[in-house]
């Protein structure tokens, strides 16, 4: 197969899994829900993310790079929706969000 060809497929996986992420932006966002959503579950994808992201840059693959930056972006949203959802004090939400952070 060739190397266009597996780009192409790579790209076309990368959107379907973006694509897998917008009922649960649509969910935070537009209609306020955050119940059931595991922070620690995120931070995991995302840390996988930024490990593929890694992979993707020395392995040279445009169709990684691209799809996992756009994963990442989604669910980075999706992580601060949930926390501005579940905190009402601005100032405590920035805060646990440094401290968070800090912890890891």
């Amino acid at each position: 197969m060739s190397d266009i060809l597996v780009e192409l497929l790579g790209i076309i996986a990368g959107t379907l899994g973006v694509i897998a992420w917008v009922p649960q932006l649509n969910e935070v966002w537009k209609q306020k829900k955050h119940e059931g959503i595991s922070l620690p579950t995120l931070y995991l994808i995302c840390t996988a993310l930024l490990l593929w992201l890694v992979y993707g840059f020395i392995i040279g693959s445009i169709a990684i790079i691209i799809s996992n930056l756009a994963a990442l972006y989604c669910i980075l949203i999706i992580i601060f929706g949930v926390n501005k959802l579940r905190e009402t004090d601005g100032y405590l939400f920035f805060t646990k969000i440094w401290v968070s952070l800090i912890q890891k």
